[in-house]
């Protein structure tokens, strides 16, 4: 990238943050904070960082920002107006020292980090074993698998966490719908649900096959699965099932149990974790696979939020 395109990015960047903090209103915040994720995103990829822009706009600016106009929704719909009544000068002084003091010690750290000692002349000698490319799905799903599996089966208790809030009377239930109070916006939400899912389905397929080779993997892919359902269900092209169906509670475990039984397998070729010669990018692959489908699901239930009292099957009969 040229460095007059550099210098306007960081510009939008910086113009979308401080917008998204200073605004009044809570939707034109949200507008202007998922701006502020896709830019982040470009930057992200202008550094070679593909891996860390597709998390960034799948999350930072994807699953965060239908969390964020749920939680608005919400709120209006418990009566309060969703916008800033302003805070006092003190305090806004404060939160601007503290951000400024831990931007000081992030540069500090990432400028104190020599350029050669990077993992990436560890990593690379090591690949052709594994049969794969992509050096972050060899990192995460072969060197640190360890961190990978606890990851998994965190999200899911923090699904199971969030579950736990629901009000009495209200387990086993559906989440609130979260779809559009507004008539015409639920219509447009729809039209667009009814497109964005099928897409997403394809998009997160591709990203989990090609995450063995190119920048993309399980957790991009799950990412993007998330909010391809969320837009669906605030469109109301979907309904979100009770958490007691036996197929949700088996794509929630999928991936973490199925990851599980491939790395105590591996224990007969030499341990924990351990992918047989000649076998490492097939079990990769099929990891990755499962471990999408729980990680789209879990996230979109976790935005979902817990089961709540008087909301409706929309399919009671199973037939849809």
């Amino acid at each position: 990238m040229t460095f007059a395109f550099d210098l306007i990015l960081c510009l939008m960047i910086l113009g979308t943050a401080a917008i998204a903090l200073f605004v009044r209103d809570a939707l034109a915040a949200i507008a202007f904070f998922i701006a502020f994720g896709n830019l982040m995103g470009l930057a992200w990829l202008g550094l070679d960082a593909v891996n860390v822009a597709l998390a960034e706009i799948a999350i930072g600016a994807g699953v965060t920002g239908v969390l964020l106009i749920l939680a608005r929704a919400r709120l209006l719909a418990l009566g309060d107006a969703a916008t800033s009544t302003g805070s006092p000068l003190l305090l806004r002084l404060g939160a601007l020292a503290a951000c400024a003091g831990f931007v000081v010690l992030l540069a500090a750290a990432v400028l104190s980090i020599p350029p050669e000692s990077g993992l990436d002349r560890v990593v690379a000698p090591l690949m052709p074993g594994l049969g794969i490319e992509n050096r972050v799905t060899g990192v995460l799903l072969a060197f640190r698998a360890y961190d990978t599996l606890l990851e998994s089966f965190v999200l899911l208790g923090a699904l199971v966490a969030v579950w736990s809030l629901a009000p009495a009377g209200a387990w086993p239930g559906r989440p609130a719908d979260p779809g559009m109070a507004d008539a015409p916006m639920r219509r447009v939400a729809g039209t667009f649900g009814q497109l964005l899912l099928p897409v997403a389905l394809v998009m997160a397929a591709y990203l989990v096959w090609a995450g063995s080779d190119l920048p993309g993997g399980a957790f991009q892919a799950g990412t993007v699965l998330a909010g391809g359902l969320l837009v669906a269900g605030m469109g109301g092209t979907i309904g979100l099932p009770s958490s007691d169906q036996p197929l949700l509670r088996a794509a929630l475990v999928l991936g973490p149990v199925v990851f599980l039984a491939i790395g105590l397998a591996g224990v007969a070729a030499g341990g924990l974790l351990v992918y047989p010669a000649g076998l490492a990018k097939a079990l990769i692959v099929t990891i990755e696979y499962t471990l999408f489908l729980s990680i789209g699901v879990t996230l979109a239930l976790l935005v979902a939020g817990p089961p709540m009292p008087g909301a409706s099957d929309p399919d009671p009969e199973g037939k849809g």
